[in-house]
Order: structure tokens, then sequence, then C-alpha cells
């Protein structure tokens, strides 16, 4: 059984076809791909998790690379690669305010009895597991260290 967030990306996809939108095309191409090969060409069932993954490391990547279009001076890559990511994010789900976070690291910490930085990796594992998908990474660990003397 495919997961549905495939199934909609495929969808998608055959609507941005016909719109001819090569840049949605692309962008949702390259997801489809990545997904099929971390699932079915590794004989692994496709989920709705594996597929959120790749959405969201898509869209980070583009991050990074808007960040170095733009101190390269190519405005008009950097511009894609935002159309792209925009693109992307609609497919993650609603992401989780700070204050959230903080109260899920607030508990996660209470939860793995941490007391010190050196737990830092048991919080962050149990956070992570919470959230998955709906906070960032690097939101999380500067939430979790701060909350950990």
């Amino acid at each position: 059984m495919a997961a549905a967030l495939y199934e909609k990306l495929m969808d998608d996809m055959k609507a941005a076809m016909k719109a001819r939108d090569t840049g949605s095309v692309n962008a949702i191409r390259g997801v489809i791909a990545k997904a099929k090969d971390l699932t079915v060409n590794a004989g692994k069932e496709m989920t709705d998790e594996v597929v959120l993954s790749v959405i969201a490391k898509g869209v980070k990547q583009r991050e990074e690379s808007i960040a170095q279009f733009a101190q390269a001076g190519r405005g008009d890559l950097a511009e894609n690669e935002k159309k792209e990511m925009e693109l992307l994010k609609a497919y993650l789900p609603e992401q989780l305010s700070e204050e959230a976070v903080a109260a899920i690291v607030k508990e996660a910490v209470a939860a793995t009895g941490a007391t010190s930085k050196r737990d830092m990796g048991k919080v962050m594992k149990e956070v992570m597991a919470r959230v998955k998908g709906q906070a960032d990474g690097k939101l999380v660990s500067r939430l979790v260290g701060a909350a950990l003397p």
C-alpha cells in the first residue's frame, strides 16, 4: 500500500505536467525519486514518514542553496530555489511554535530524568520523536541546550 502523501505528490506532479510548470515538476519529481530510492528500491514499504523526511531534507537543502546563491550574487538562482522551497513546504505539517516546542522539551527533560548537558542526546531523541517534522532540529537543539544546566 502506497503512502497517501506519495499519492498526493504523484497527482500534483501530473497536474503540474499538464500545466507545463517545469519548476514544480522538477521539484516534485526529485522528491518522488528520492523517496522511491529509500523505500521501493531498497525493498521497503513506502510510508508517509519517509516521504516527509525527504521533503524536509529538500526544504533544508534549498534554504542552504538560497543563502549560497544570495552570497554569490545569483538572485535568479536564489529565486528559483525559493519557489521550490515554498512548494515543498506546502507538503509539510504545520510547524509548532517555539513555545510549544519549549513545553515539549520541558516534558522530555522530566521524562528522561536529564540533569546535565551530557543527557542532551537522550532528550533530543525524545523530543524529535514527539515533534516528527513539526519543528526544526536546530530550534529543538537550542531549546534543549537552554533547558539543561
